[in-house]
């Protein structure tokens, strides 16, 4: 293989790279694939000596690593507010997000219940996800809605729901969640914040349980 066309790799990776990371909707995510993409730019730039595109992209990479520095110092405050049945807030939520909620959990329907747990998940005060779960024995309880919305999806809501505030739902009598994957992203998505598989669930339902520490 020759040299230029070794240059030209890096490039099209490049390229890949800054695409990919416009699609994010994640920041943290698209900051450090973008900066990945900017540092591969920079690279090529100065193998094909063309030192404006590697000034430029030289420049990316230090705003870049600038954000990500303040992106990760930076504390936030989290904190679940209970939802009643009769919220308007909690239908206009829905409302608003009706279409991305649909793609996660093509199944969900709300319906006003005083049995259901509705928590919302503020971030620095913004509603950045909301919890719907209907119990369904003495000590179990079934996730209906579990979603976050596009910007906050870096598993932090997840983390501070299910692990930092455990005790909130044991104090409530509930020991274990189940949740059923409607897509190979969520399944995954639920393995990553500690679900397992549930050996019992029917032929093709991937049902998947969390116990509460």
């Amino acid at each position: 293989m020759t040299p230029q066309a070794v240059y030209e790799i890096i490039g099209y990776i490049a390229s890949i790279l800054i695409a990919i990371s416009l699609m994010m909707s994640s920041l943290l995510k698209l900051r450090l694939t973008n900066l990945i993409g900017a540092l591969f730019f920079t690279a090529y730039g100065l193998l094909i000596k063309a030192y404006p595109i590697a000034a430029v992209n030289g420049f990316i990479v230090i705003v870049d690593i600038y954000y990500l520095y303040q992106m990760l110092r930076a504390k936030e405050y989290f904190s679940l507010l209970e939802v009643m049945k009769g919220s308007r807030f909690l239908h206009t939520f829905l409302n608003f997000h009706r279409a991305e909620i649909h793609r996660f959990f093509p199944n969900f329907v709300y319906e006003a219940s005083d049995e259901y747990l509705a928590f919302f998940v503020l971030r620095d005060m913004v509603p950045a996800g909301l919890f719907i779960a209907k119990p369904t024995g003495p000590q179990s309880a079934a996730i209906l809605l579990d979603f976050v919305a596009p910007g906050y999806r870096d598993l932090r809501v997840a983390q501070f729901v299910f692990v930092e505030n455990a005790h909130i739902f044991r104090e409530k009598g509930i020991h274990q969640f189940t949740a059923e994957a409607t897509t190979p992203k969520h399944a995954r998505y639920l393995e990553r914040i500690g679900f397992h598989p549930e050996t019992t669930a029917e032929a093709g339902v991937a049902r998947y349980v969390l116990t509460i520490a």
